[in-house]
Order: structure tokens, then sequence, then C-alpha cells
């Protein structure tokens, strides 16, 4: 068939565009195939100690039998519809807090923290590393920890880079090691110099104490409109990760700060706030592709009973109830707040008290087990029509697709919502499911048919 384009001609042009998909891949290598924590619990961290995550989980097993001893009580009170889909929430929920009640701490020295003398500061970072270390060889442990600095504005960079330095010291000190999926928060983070600093300090601290490269990463927090759009109409997000040097792990919005930065009263601050969503959106457009994980913020409104018994005494019957429809009441708003950024793609979020680990857990599971017919079908489907493209030679260019459909199940499994002969219905064996690539999946099944 006569052709109008040379080999010479087309050379240049190809050459350019083979260019240009590298770099666009270098800088969009896909969503991460690593596990994500649905939750970042964040604690002062005067009051950590290496017992605390499992304290914690036992807190919240108290609110359930408390509050919400058993799966009526439990669906009546966060809305879900239907007997078995509300057992097989509750039991699996109750699992979870007895079997890893905390995915992921945030030992705090911030907000959490509070205004202490530098004296102080300075035992809390040393002890919060000690029982750090203590914590990590004991049943229970998070699977993810890391610290929350002070931000690096004028008047606290000097605290929270010292924080940091007897933090990491102290550990190390401890013989224990960097713990697995280890992090540091930067809150309030308004220019990329600030990411720069921070990744800069890491790098100089892995290099002094022979620690692989890259190890220590960082989350960057979003609590700022500048950062959404800086001074000259741009987002900033996309140079911030560029700043962290390949360390940025993830992105936590903070809406507190960011609502009260944007003139909004905290009567109407929240993560459901229309202010929040766009900042949401945003940071989800500009991180698109690139591995970063998002989390969404906090729901302030907690499940803490007003009246308490005193020693030797009871409560009345109608302080009983007060006390059951507070709990319920913010049992419930946390509830629909994880379902909503879940709606949204938002798989992760802070909870701030041990009593709203109930809700989180329970709304991942109904949003998974709710969704799970669905998309074990189309999960199978997508395999089979992909492997066949493969097996006969045309270009399957579909595979971000593919990718998230196996992320639903790979979330699922993770947080205990269905196992993993459970998420076999999906056309998967344990083996290919373990894999995270919906790539490597399709290359074994064309090596197996070759």
């Amino acid at each position: 068939m006569d052709t109008t384009f040379t080999p010479d001609t087309l050379a240049t042009i190809v050459a350019a565009l083979s260019e240009a998909n590298a770099a666009h891949d270098k800088l969009f290598p896909g969503d991460s195939a690593e596990r994500q924590p649905v939750h970042t619990f964040y604690g002062g961290a005067h009051l950590f100690k290496p017992e605390t995550p499992s304290r914690l989980g036992s807190v919240a097993l108290d609110t359930i039998r408390n509050y919400l001893p058993d799966s009526s009580a439990f669906a009546k009170c966060v809305g879900l519809t239907g007997d078995e889909l509300a057992r097989k929430v509750f039991e699996r929920t109750r699992a979870k807090l007895e079997r890893e009640p905390i995915e992921d701490f945030r030992i705090d020295f911030e907000d959490g923290y509070g205004n202490r003398t530098d004296a102080e500061e300075d035992g809390h970072a040393v002890s919060a590393a000690q029982a750090t270390a203590r914590a990590s060889a004991m049943p229970g442990f998070p699977p993810f920890i890391g610290i929350r600095i002070k931000p690096f504005t004028e008047a606290l960079k000097a605290r929270a880079i010292r924080t940091l330095d007897l933090y990491l010291t102290a550990l190390l000190a401890e013989g224990e090691g960097i713990p697995q999926n280890f992090v540091v928060t930067l809150p309030k983070v308004v220019r990329s110099e600030q990411v720069v600093a921070l990744a800069r300090l890491l790098e100089i601290f892995e290099n002094t104490h022979g620690i692989r490269a890259g190890t220590l990463k960082i989350e960057v927090m979003i609590e700022t409109p500048q950062v959404i759009v800086d001074p000259f109409g741009f987002c900033a997000i996309p140079r911030l990760i560029d700043a962290a040097g390949g360390r940025c792990r993830g992105m936590h919005f903070g809406p507190y700060d960011y609502l009260a930065s944007s003139e909004i009263t905290s009567a109407e601050a929240g993560v459901a706030h229309p202010a929040s969503d766009f900042a949401k959106l945003v940071m989800q457009a500009a991180t698109a592709g690139r591995g970063i994980m998002l989390s969404d913020g906090p729901t302030n409104i907690l499940p803490i009973p007003r009246h308490r018994a005193t020693a030797g005494g009871s409560l009345t019957e109608q302080q009983r109830s007060e006390n059951r429809a507070i709990v319920e009441r913010a049992v419930r708003l946390h509830f629909d707040n994880v379902q909503r950024a879940l709606v949204r793609g938002i798989y992760q979020g802070w909870d701030l008290h041990p009593g709203q680990l109930p809700a989180r857990y329970a709304a991942i599971h109904a949003f998974f087990l709710e969704g799970f017919e669905t998309g074990a079908q189309r999960l199978k489907n997508f395999v089979d029509q992909a492997a066949r493209a493969t097996l006969v030679g045309d270009v399957f260019d579909d595979a971000a697709t593919g990718q998230g459909l196996l992320n639903f199940f790979l979330r699922g499994v993770n947080c205990g919502a269905f196992t993993e002969d459970e998420a076999s219905a999906a056309g998967l064996t344990v083996e290919e499911l373990r894999s995270r690539s919906f790539l490597n999946i399709l290359n074994r099944r064309r090596a197996q048919t070759a």
C-alpha cells in the first residue's frame, strides 16, 4: 500500500513523541500498588505509650458494647438496611477492632500536643521515640506510624527541627531501627521551600546513620488556600510533590485551618463544607497518577458521653439516655462523613477518638461489601477481555482501569471487609491478588497460555 510519510520524515517526530511520553510516564507512574491505610489516628506525643494502640482498640470495643451492642442497634444507628449486610458489617467491624484497631498512628507534636516549654518537648520527643521502639515489638503495632512536627514557620522552624532530630536519634538509639512505613507529617505548608528543607534534613539523617536512601517519607498537610491557588494563580501542589524529592507518600487535608483561612466560621466548618470539597477536588486533580495517597480530614464532633458516674454511684436513666443519644449522633455523623469521602474516591481520613473507630470501619466495610458483587463481575470481565486482547497481539492500553478495579478488592481485603478467598469471586487467584499489579496478572496469564 502506498504511504506518504517516509522513515526520515517520521524519525524526528516519533523520537520527540517518545521523549515526551517518557517524561510523562516518569511524572505520572500511576496509582501506587502499595497498601494505603484507611485512617490516621492522631494522638498527643505526651500521651503515647507502647500499649496505646491496643488500649485504643479496647476503648473502641467498649463503645460498641455500651451503646451499639448488636447488629440491629448498630445498623439503626448508622442507617444500614438489610439484615445480612448489617450482620456482616457488625461482625467484621468488631473483628477488625480486635485484630488491628489502628492502621496508622501519628504521634503528634502540633495541634494535639499544644504549647509546652522547650524542656518538656525535648523530653517528650525522646520518650515518644523510646515508646515507639518498645511498641514495635508488641502485638497490634500499627502497620503505619509516624510523627507530626510543628510547621516550618519562622517562629516554629527551630523547634520543629529539634523535635525531629531528638525523636529520630532516640529512636535509632533503641536499636530497633526505623519502623516500616514510617512518615514525617509537615503541617501548614505554604511554600515548596518548606518541603525542600524537610527532605534535605531527612536525607542528611539517612546519610549520617547509614539508612537506605528514601526510607524516611513525607506527608504534606494541605491546610492553606495558598497551596490550592498560589499568589500567581497556579496550583502549588505539584511543586510540593517535586520538592519532596521522591519522598512524598501522601497529602492530608486539614479542613479547619483551611476554612478559617477562607473566612468561614467555625460553626459551619467541616469536611463536608463546599469549600472543603473544592480543595479536595483540586488535590485529587493535582495528584492523579502520581502515586500520592490522599487523606480527608477529621470529624470534630466526638462520641464522648456527657455524664459520668461518680465513684460508687450510678447514672440515672435520663443521663444514660442522653449519653446514648450523644454517642449515636456522633457515630452516625462520622459514618456519613467517611462514606461521603469513599464515594468521592478518598479512601483515608483522620480519627481523633477511639469511639470513632467503629464508625470508620463500619462505613468502610459497608462500602466495599455493597460494591462487592458488581465489582467482582466487572473485574472478571475486564481481566478476560484484556487477556484476550493481549493474546491475539492487540494493544491493550487501559491498564489504569484494570488497576483501579483491582485496587477496590485490595482495599477491601486490607481493611477486613472481605478475605482474599472471598475476593477470588472476581476471577483472580490469591497469588494474583497478592501481586497487587494488574499488568503482572496479565503477563502471568499470557505466559501460562503461550
